[in-house]
């Protein structure tokens, strides 16, 4: 097993050089223990867990990928799917790959592991340009996730996969399938559409009515028309997230 650790290390480009290079990065003994309290186990190499608290924003380098916690993120969110699917995929025998899908893509969500991140108060822990904070909201619950991620990854190359499993049970799983939050239909498209066909209305219709913000950082607003005089609006970083914004603030009026 040890071996296989190291091969990873390896794959990731965790060598000597850049365990040297992160050394310029420092959480207190105070700040380490509090984070390992959070986090429910103590750390053999704290300095993977220092790299994935690191956010591009915090670097001026413009190498940043040595330093950010960006390939972590991408480690840990390998290991969150699978972790997830293998809970659901014996926790609920008797239902579809659809169903399975479904409450999957609730679980590892932006939303859900932001308020995680949340939970665990990360952001008290993270290396960030703090003019981020006068940027959406949406923006933020983006680098708490992201952090997130980072951390499962940085606990997978410390502790290995079992610790992964036990972290994200007690953080994520089971509060979220206690709390009957799978059951919830989150589909607010087809919701509306259901309702327009129970009520013989036309079918919604959908148009963008602005776009803005950089090409890599798209802001869509979408508005959603059901009718002569049902009118939703809402936004998002794509076209699918704007109009479930619309569709479920359309649905909030209908329900008014």
């Amino acid at each position: 097993m040890r071996e296989l650790f190291s091969r990873i290390k390896k794959f990731l480009g965790w060598g000597k050089s850049n365990q040297k290079n992160i050394s310029k990065y420092h959480l207190t003994n105070e700040q380490i223990t509090e984070l390992e309290k959070r986090l429910g186990f103590p750390f053999i190499d704290k300095s993977h867990y220092i790299q994935a608290l690191i956010h591009r924003s915090y670097l001026e380098k413009t190498d940043i990928y040595d330093y950010s916690n960006e390939r972590l993120e991408f480690l840990g969110d390998a290991v969150l799917n699978l972790v997830v699917a293998d809970y659901l995929f014996h926790k609920f025998p008797d239902e579809d790959e659809g169903f399975l899908t479904k409450v999957r893509s609730k679980l590892v969500n932006r939303q859900t592991l932001s308020q995680c991140a949340e939970k665990l108060n990360l952001n008290e822990f993270l290396f960030l340009n703090r003019n981020l904070n006068e940027k959406s909201d949406r923006g933020i619950k983006t680098i708490l996730s992201d952090a997130f991620e980072a951390i499962i990854g940085a606990i997978y190359l410390d502790l290995g996969l079992d610790t992964c499993k036990k972290f994200l049970h007690n953080v994520l799983i089971l509060p979220f399938i206690n709390s009957g939050e799978h059951l919830i239909d989150q589909n607010y498209k087809s919701q509306l559409l259901e309702y327009a066909q129970s009520e013989k209305l036309e079918l919604p219709v959908y148009k963008i009515i602005n776009e803005e913000g950089p090409q890599h950082d798209r802001t869509f607003t979408i508005q959603v028309k059901l009718g002569e005089n049902l009118i939703g609006v809402g936004t998002g970083k794509n076209k699918k997230e704007a109009e479930q914004e619309a569709a479920k603030n359309l649905i909030n009026q209908i329900k008014k």
